[in-house]
């Protein structure tokens, strides 16, 4: 009988992962099934770009898959029971159950609440395809006549209130924050950032919370109201709750708890990649929730994979943080590089150059991920049966 590994998660950690097992391993003895709960391959990091109304390239993701082996199946994962080794799915045509041997878990993150009332009834956010082509339409309706309130100061909260404010000039944009716009950016890159927000028209309204927000409003702690025709939650991401009510061990933040090759440390036959997980890099801190956390992890989670399943030693892949790449708009950006103690070093890439060069490299991340079968070839390892995973390495 072949070895079945799941993929839950078809996004930059489950996608990549799913191509370069199926490159590795001998499909005579290993099935590979994804799923996913839609059809696309969704470019998480340009979903900025497609609220703001501009077009992205079409991925069907049994294009991606076509010619691997690879079984895809689109539904919503509602269940994972670790102990009976079964995935919970449901679709149009109702409930099933989906064994597996090996699990890979990739269902990444989506827009953190943080308990605030009227966040989900009212506010939109760009953390799923769905829901950035819901503000799309919303800021069709508003034409060049509307305000947009952005709340939040991390990466996701800038790309947003940038690209929207470069792609339809018409819109009054403002930005709320609890904190300093860019903290954490050093000098030179912060002033860029805020020179940029003065280009764009966009209101920087700093150290204000928001406690509320209603149909055409947030009201902030200390009362002001920012009027709003339609208000942008981007205060940061948080984990489906599926993993924390599945039994797996998780951390306070809802994080599956993983050792240093990402398979979860109450069911080493979990392996998780992105977003989920909840490792130390190499500068002794937990990885940020990213793209550039996701192939890391992705690597190391199919290296882990690969050698418990097959009697082969495992490469540790280095865990590591260089720094943040920021996009301004489509023809402004930044890339701040941090030490190794993730303090913002002096020098940033700035302007025109960090956006080519941001662009670049999600063009090519995007189509590694539709070639899976590009590149090195595969190995086809065979599998090594009744292997049980190697309890050696450190948890994290």
């Amino acid at each position: 009988m072949k070895h079945r590994i799941v993929v839950l998660g078809a996004g930059y950690a489950g996608a990549f992962s799913a191509g370069y097992l199926a490159r590795q391993l001998h499909s005579d003895d290993f099935e590979i099934t994804v799923v996913n709960a839609e059809p696309d391959f969704v470019e998480r990091l340009r979903l900025h770009q497609l609220a703001a109304g501009q077009v992205l390239r079409h991925r069907p993701l049994a294009e991606v898959f076509a010619g691997t082996g690879i079984r895809l199946r689109l539904a919503r994962v509602t269940d994972i029971d670790p102990e009976r080794r079964t995935v919970t799915l449901a679709d149009d045509a109702g409930v099933d159950r989906l064994e597996y041997d090996t699990l890979l878990y990739a269902l990444g993150s989506t827009v953190a609440e943080h308990g605030v009332p009227g966040v989900a009834e009212h506010a939109f956010h760009v953390a799923a395809r769905p829901a950035a082509l819901r503000l799309r339409a919303r800021l069709d309706e508003l034409g060049d006549n509307g305000q947009v309130l952005v709340v939040g100061g991390n990466l996701t909260a800038i790309e947003a209130a940038t690209e929207i404010a470069e792609s339809r000039p018409g819109l009054r944009v403002r930005l709320v924050t609890s904190g300093e716009l860019g903290g954490w950016l050093g000098a030179k890159a912060r002033r860029h950032l805020l020179r940029t927000f003065d280009r764009l028209g966009i209101t920087l309204h700093e150290h204000t919370t928001v406690e509320r927000v209603e149909q055409a409003a947030a009201v902030a702690a200390d009362g002001t109201v920012f009027a709003a025709d339609a208000t942008v939650w981007a205060a940061g991401f948080a984990v489906h709750p599926i993993a924390a009510a599945s039994g797996l061990e998780v951390r306070p933040n809802g994080q599956i708890s993983v050792d240093r090759q990402m398979r979860s440390i109450s069911h080493p036959d979990v392996y998780v990649a992105g977003d989920s997980a909840f490792v130390i890099g190499d500068n002794g801190r937990p990885l940020p929730m990213s793209c550039a956390s996701a192939g890391y992890t992705s690597m190391q989670a199919t290296a882990a994979i690969i050698g418990d399943r097959t009697g082969r030693e495992i490469a540790t892949t280095a865990l590591s943080y260089v720094g943040n790449h920021i996009s301004l708009g489509r023809k402004d950006g930044l890339f701040q590089l941090v030490d190794g103690d993730a303090r913002a070093k002096s020098w940033a890439l700035r302007g025109r150059p960090a956006a080519r060069i941001k662009s670049a490299i999600l063009s090519m991340a995007a189509w590694s991920l539709a070639h899976p079968t590009f590149g090195k070839p595969g190995h086809r390892y065979r599998s090594t049966a009744g292997r049980a995973p190697s309890t050696t390495a450190a948890a994290a």
